[in-house]
């Protein structure tokens, strides 16, 4: 039996502030509402049968650093995700001394990418919720064919006002430009009422910082944040952003 989730709106601790509700609600796509761990070991997998190379996990360490590299530079905006999608292979191949096509490897793994993992536990109970209490946006750095096919094999479109991929627009969460895209397609909302929520200190968090509105650190994994990270709150649990919207729903 499951216990219902309620809002915690009445602190025990009476010096403590009331929770702040928000009517809009900014989310991150990848390692926060998807999979994205699941995805990646499955496609990696793939890229690797196509390279004819059966021990993928001999390389797997090696791709994840070299992905990780090229994903921070495009954060900075010193590369585009396109870019990305081949060179990480081409990278691999070089580093770890293997004959292979990294073209043939970057198709099956974007193929694979858009059609491994799913959603957390819960995740699509969550936006149901605050769907129906706040208005919603996906913002996501990726690549389109990636992030689209994920987002319409989960079938979770229709829990959002505005869907965000920075391939498609150009520009990459931490930049404000991206942010701006994303109010102007929510029809403006003000900055007080905006919540950013995402798992990444820099491309979420630091982003919606450094634009004026609020942040909520989805850390499941209950890291240490460092000194100079700006987070206003922090989770471990999607159900918890519902003590965020004003609503009366429970999670069942």
């Amino acid at each position: 039996m499951t216990t219902p989730f309620k809002k915690n709106n009445s602190p025990t601790d009476p010096t403590q502030q009331p929770v702040h509700y928000y009517s809009t609600f900014l989310l991150d796509l990848d390692h926060t509402l998807f999979d994205t761990d699941t995805s990646e070991t499955a496609a990696f997998l793939e890229a690797m049968s196509v390279a004819g190379i059966t021990k993928s996990h001999s390389y797997e360490g090696l791709f994840r650093r070299i992905n990780l590299e090229l994903w921070a530079a495009v954060e900075r905006g010193e590369t585009t995700p396109q870019f990305v999608k081949t060179h990480r292979f081409e990278r691999l191949a070089l580093e770890a001394g293997l004959d292979a096509d990294p073209v043939a490897m970057a198709d099956a793994y974007v193929a694979g990418l858009g059609d491994n993992g799913g959603l957390y536990v819960g995740a699509r109970q969550v936006l149901d919720i605050l769907s129906q209490n706040a208005s919603l946006a996906l913002v996501t750095n990726g690549l389109s064919e990636v992030q689209r096919r994920r987002i319409e094999r989960t079938g979770i479109v229709d829990y959002f006002d505005a869907v965000i991929i920075s391939a498609e627009v150009g520009v990459a969460k931490p930049a404000a430009a991206i942010f701006d895209i994303a109010f102007a397609q929510l029809d403006a909302p003000s900055k007080e009422s905006a919540l950013m929520v995402g798992d990444n200190l820099n491309s979420d968090i630091q982003g919606g910082a450094n634009y004026g509105i609020a942040t909520c650190w989805y850390n499941p994994k209950r890291k240490t944040a460092g000194p100079t990270d700006r987070i206003r709150h922090e989770i471990s649990a999607l159900n918890e952003l519902l003590n965020y919207v004003d609503g009366e729903s429970e999670l069942q």
